[in-house]
């Protein structure tokens, strides 16, 4: 029976591990080949690694660490960051990733969506959506860490990678990322009955109850978490965890129960 994914989200900044809030004010947290190790430790469903510079500095991926972090992870990761040609996807799979995330490439040349899904399937080519609430209304999606607006309509640019080839949409809100006070609904159940291909969710989740109410309200999902797995406590010390089996049985039980 298929089941919901509970996903670490990292963010490399400086080559270090850092945490942020609305994109803003990085906050370093550790080594994240480290807290690759340790994730494995904790059998973690999947890992999604999202370098912060690269797209800004208009930066090659930088090759060596992500392949130290293939190297050490031994669940399947996901590497988003920098990445704008075929060549360059290609390259970052040879080093054992298994997924790569795109944004601003292929909100600029969305072909390359078709292109790197047609050389390596689909299910490897996931489209990450960093979304901001408009001031009058509405939504919009950002890029460069959430700096610059990509005049793109969310739904309209969802139905076009879906045909494109796209095998995952990564949904992120800007305005929870870091917050830790739960995810933002109203955007998920619009976007949700347009998303077709699997669906991850992104920024807000602060407890196992969010991410449980994510499952129950949407059923086989990703659900990732940046602060949740980085920080314990209300004073957020910094401590890499991830739920226990049982934890998530608990998480799954509704759908379970309801299947």
């Amino acid at each position: 029976m298929l089941r919901p994914r509970i996903i670490p989200s990292l963010l490399i900044h400086d080559n270090g591990l850092v945490k942020t809030v609305n994109f803003k004010n990085p906050k370093y947290v550790g080594d994240p080949i480290n807290a690759v190790k340790i994730f494995n430790e904790k059998e973690v469903d999947e890992l999604v690694v999202f370098d912060i510079d690269a797209t800004v500095n208009n930066a090659e991926p930088n090759y060596n660490l992500i392949e130290k972090l293939a190297v050490q992870s031994r669940m399947p990761l996901c590497y988003g960051g920098g990445v704008k040609t075929v060549e360059q996807a290609q390259r970052i799979f040879s080093l054992g990733v298994e997924k790569i995330a795109f944004s601003s490439a292929v909100l600029e040349t969305p072909e390359l969506i078709m292109e790197v899904s047609e050389r390596v399937g689909n299910q490897s080519v996931i489209v990450v959506l960093d979304i901001k609430k408009k001031l009058l209304g509405g939504y919009e999606i950002y890029t460069h860490n959430g700096k610059k607006s990509a005049g793109v309509d969310p739904f309209k640019f969802i139905e076009q990678a879906q045909k494109l080839g796209a095998g995952e949409i990564i949904i992120n809100s800007i305005d929870k990322d870091g917050v830790m006070k739960g995810f933002d609904f109203s955007l998920l159940d619009k976007l949700r009955k347009q998303i077709s291909v699997p669906m991850t969710v992104l920024g807000g989740a602060g407890s196992l109850a969010d991410l449980k109410e994510v499952i129950d309200r949407y059923g086989v999902i990703g659900v990732a978490a940046g602060s949740l797995f980085v920080f314990k406590g209300v004073y957020k010390a910094v401590l890499i965890n991830y739920p226990s089996k049982e934890d998530k049985m608990n998480l799954f039980k509704n759908l379970y129960e309801n299947s």
